[in-house]
């Protein structure tokens, strides 16, 4: 019961501790700047993918942050590889490169003349960008992970498992035996590879962006881009693997009238549209998902800096709620990181299983 109590006490002061903390940061900002906080350029600024890992900015309006590699290739002047560290946050140029902040290339390199108009918008930009760098870590931490569960399964032969195998194996099998066999049958082996690779990747990428520590923290599966690769490897193994049977329900469907086939194909026209509406639902729905759970967490933090600009009396009672919020919120999102890891891979083996299903 003591110990109950210690506990108790230690997770309460811990949450006092980061309550002032925020405070403080609240009130900082208010005296920095004579601007009000905008939670919507801050939130979009903290979600979106950039050029450089930032830490947090000092109450003097400095920012902190870790520069990352940047690599472009220009028609008019070559290869550039430099640091991201000498646009200093988009105030200078560099080699006649900047970093744009504002108008339509806002967040994408640009190229200038020595007099300084305008000269190549859309450089060609190779650079490690905070989210590749979020993706290169979890598929790094993944290929490591299941390097040494499968070193303890080779040991362990025929024993029962053992320390990482006993967390790896269970989610394995619970793809194999849940997922793939219900959707595909019989070929489940021939695309268990491709499941298991998506669901690890999609589940680990998920729980990586939840920690706010560098190099944690990224919002990569909450990035369009990366969702759309993923849905394009998705259609890709549909479209590659389907048999007549899949081609024929598309472009002559079984069982329907022939007037909603001619002269008007309009289930053929509605079948074809849904080859690429599939993968792209996919896309969309891990998406929107990841990105509303970030943008609730800053919401709520923001809370904290919004009413600390009042007063500090404000911020001390808005503190502790925003941060329950918060805590509360992580938590559910922890669910939400496997689901939409089984969603994906869910309806990724469905469309797959459509496709080589033989006819009956």
């Amino acid at each position: 019961m003591n110990e109950h109590n210690h506990i108790k006490n230690r997770l309460l002061f811990t949450a006092i501790l980061i309550s002032l903390f925020f405070i403080g940061q609240g009130s900082s900002y208010a005296n920095s700047t004579k601007e009000k906080l905008n939670p919507g350029v801050l939130i979009i600024n903290h979600i979106s993918n950039s050029h450089e890992w930032h830490i947090l900015t000092t109450p003097s309006g400095k920012h902190i942050s870790i520069p990352l590699p940047i690599i472009v290739y220009s028609n008019y002047s070559g290869m550039h590889v430099f640091m991201s560290s000498k646009f200093e946050h988009g105030h200078t140029k560099y080699k006649n490169l900047e970093l744009a902040t504002t108008g339509e290339n806002k967040g994408k390199i640009v190229e200038y003349d020595e007099e300084g108009r305008l000269l190549n918008s859309k450089p060609y930009d190779f650079s490690l960008t905070k989210n590749v760098v979020g993706l290169l870590l979890a598929l790094t931490l993944t290929f490591v992970v299941f390097y040494k569960a499968a070193n303890i399964s080779t040991k362990r032969r025929g024993l029962a498992p053992k320390g990482l195998l006993s967390v790896i194996e269970p989610l394995v099998v619970f793809v194999r035996d849940d997922i793939a066999k219900p959707s595909i049958g019989s070929k489940t082996e021939k695309f268990l590879p491709f499941l298991l690779s998506i669901f690890f990747m999609v589940l680990v990428t998920n729980l990586s962006g939840l920690i706010p520590i560098v190099p944690f923290g990224a919002n990569v599966t909450g990035n369009l881009s990366v969702t759309l690769g993923l849905a394009l490897f998705t259609f890709l193994t549909i479209n590659i693997n389907a048999n007549r049977n899949y081609w024929k329900h598309i472009y002559n469907t079984p069982g329907v009238p022939w007037f909603m086939k001619f002269p008007i194909p309009i289930m053929p026209l509605v079948e074809f549209l849904g080859v690429f509406i599939k993968p792209l639902v996919l896309a969309i729905r891990l998406f929107a998902n990841i990105m509303a759970g970030h943008i609730i967490v800053l919401a709520f933090l923001c809370l904290i800096f919004i009413f600390s600009q009042l007063s500090i009396i404000a911020g001390a009672v808005a503190s502790p709620f925003a941060i329950t919020f918060v805590v509360f919120i992580s938590v559910l999102e922890l669910l939400v990181a496997f689901i939409q890891a089984f969603v994906f891979t869910l309806l990724s083996a469905i469309f797959v299983g459509m496709a080589v299903a033989e006819h009956h």
